[in-house]
C-alpha cells in the first residue's frame, strides 16, 4: 500500500477515534493530527497529479504557498511586519506562484490550462 493510502488510513482513524476519547485534551489533540495527516495526503495527492500533467490543482497549490508564506512572517515577525504589508506578500506570493504553476502544467500537459 502506498504512504498516502496509509497516511489517510491513519488520519481517518485518528479523527474517528478522537471524537470517541473523552478524557482531557487528547481527544483533541488525535482530530487534530487527523485533519493535518488527511490534509497532508490530499495536497500530495494533488502535487502529484499537478506535475504529473494528469489535472491542474493550481489555486490550491498556490493557496498553500501563499498561506504558509503568511504564517511564516505570523510567526517569525509579528510586530516587524504590519497585518496589511504581510497579506500584501501573501498575495503576491500566491499571483506568482499561480502564475508558475499554470506554466508547469500546461509545458507538462501539452494543453492549456483550466484554473481550477
Amino acid at each position: 500500500m502506498p504512504l498516502v493510502e496509509l497516511t489517510t488510513l491513519v488520519g481517518i482513524v485518528l479523527l474517528i477515534g478522537g471524537f470517541f476519547v473523552v478524557k482531557g485534551e487528547q481527544g483533541a489533540v488525535m482530530v487534530v493530527v487527523g485533519i493535518v495527516l488527511g490534509s497532508l495526503a490530499g495536497l500530495e495527492l494533488s502535487i502529484r497529479e499537478h506535475f504529473g500533467g494528469y489535472r491542474s490543482h493550481t489555486l490550491l497549490l498556490s493557496g498553500v504557498a501563499g498561506a504558509a508564506v503568511l504564517a511564516a512572517l505570523s510567526y517569525l515577525a509579528p510586530d516587524a511586519v504590519s497585518i496589511v504589508a504581510r497579506l500584501a506578500i501573501g498575495g503576491v506570493v500566491f499571483a506568482g506562484s499561480a502564475r508558475i504553476l499554470m506554466l508547469l502544467f500546461e509545458r507538462r500537459a501539452g494543453v492549456a490550462y483550466k484554473l481550477r
